[in-house]
C-alpha cells in the first residue's frame, strides 16, 4: 500500500508540474486576447476565463472517454488552436505592413467584450482537451485504488481520478497567477504576443499529432505522442520559442526607449 501512495505522490507532484506548465500557455492565450479592452474590463474578461479554464477542465474529465475514443473532438481543439495562431500572426503582420504605408491610418479595433469572452472560453476548451489528454497519459500508469470505499467515478479508476482532479486544480490555480502576470508582462513588452501566439500554435501542433497517432486515424503510431523523441522535440521547441521570443522582445523594447 505504501509503494503505491509514492507512486500516486510522484505522479501527482509530475502532474502539478504538467499542468502549470500548460496553464501557463492557457494564461498567454488569456493575456494577448484581453489586453485590447480596458482595465476594467480585462479583470472581468480574466475572470470569466479562469471559470471557464476549471468548469471545462471539470467537464472534461468527466468526458475523458468521449475524448479519448472520438477523434474529432481533439481535431477540433487542434485546428480552433492553429486557427487562432495562424491568424493571430498574420493580421499583426498585415497591421505593422498597414501602418508602414499609412500612419495617419486609424489603428484596427479589437474585439467587444463579449466577443472577447466567447474566443476566451472557445480557447479555454482546447487547452482543456489538451490538458485532460495529458493527465490521463499518466494518471492510467497508476494502480487502481479506491476514494472512500468508491472504485469508479465517471468510468475511471477514483484514485486516478483524485490525481487528475488534483492537478487540474493546481494548473487553475497558478493560471490565476500566472494570466495577470502576462497582462502586465505584455504591456511593458507587446512584441511578446507574436511569441505567445506561435505557442498556441505549437499546442495546437501537440494536439493535432495526437489526433494523428489516434487509433481510428492511424497515420503515426498510437504511442508517438508520449514517445521520448517528441516529448523531447515538443518541450525543446516550447522553450525556444519563449526564449527567443523573449531575447528578441527585449531588444527592440530597447532599441524602442534609446
Amino acid at each position: 500500500m505504501e509503494a503505491e501512495l509514492l507512486q500516486y505522490a510522484w505522479v501527482l507532484l509530475v502532474l502539478v508540474g504538467l499542468e502549470g506548465l500548460l496553464a501557463a500557455d492557457n494564461a498567454v492565450v488569456m493575456a494577448v486576447m484581453v489586453k485590447h479592452l480596458p482595465k476594467d474590463q480585462q479583470k472581468k474578461a480574466l475572470f470569466y476565463g479562469l471559470l471557464g479554464a476549471f468548469v471545462f477542465r471539470f467537464a472534461a474529465l468527466f468526458m475523458i472517454t468521449l475524448l479519448v475514443n472520438i477523434w474529432q473532438i481533439q481535431a477540433l481543439g487542434a485546428a480552433y488552436l492553429l486557427f487562432i495562431s495562424i491568424k493571430s500572426i498574420y493580421d499583426q503582420r498585415k497591421g505593422d505592413s498597414d501602418e508602414s504605408l499609412d500612419e495617419e491610418k486609424a489603428p484596427k479595433k479589437g474585439s467587444g467584450f463579449w466577443m472577447t469572452v466567447l474566443k476566451v472560453e472557445l480557447a479555454d476548451i482546447a487547452f482543456a482537451i489538451d490538458s485532460m489528454l495529458a493527465a490521463v497519459a499518466l494518471a492510467v500508469t497508476l494502480p487502481h485504488l479506491p476514494v472512500f470505499g468508491i472504485d469508479d467515478i465517471g468510468g475511471i479508476n477514483a484514485g486516478q481520478f483524485t490525481v487528475m482532479l488534483a492537478g487540474g486544480l493546481m494548473g487553475v490555480i497558478i493560471m490565476r497567477f500566472a494570466a495577470h502576470k502576462f497582462v502586465q508582462l505584455l504591456e511593458k513588452y507587446p512584441q511578446l504576443e507574436t511569441a505567445a501566439f506561435v505557442i498556441v500554435g505549437w499546442v495546437g501542433v501537440k494536439l493535432l499529432v495526437m489526433t494523428l497517432s489516434h487509433d481510428k486515424v492511424g497515420v503515426l503510431p498510437h504511442d508517438f505522442p508520449h514517445s521520448t523523441p517528441w516529448t523531447l522535440t515538443f518541450w525543446t521547441v516550447l522553450m525556444g520559442i519563449v526564449v527567443v521570443g523573449g531575447l528578441v522582445s527585449v531588444r527592440k523594447n530597447k532599441k524602442e526607449n534609446a
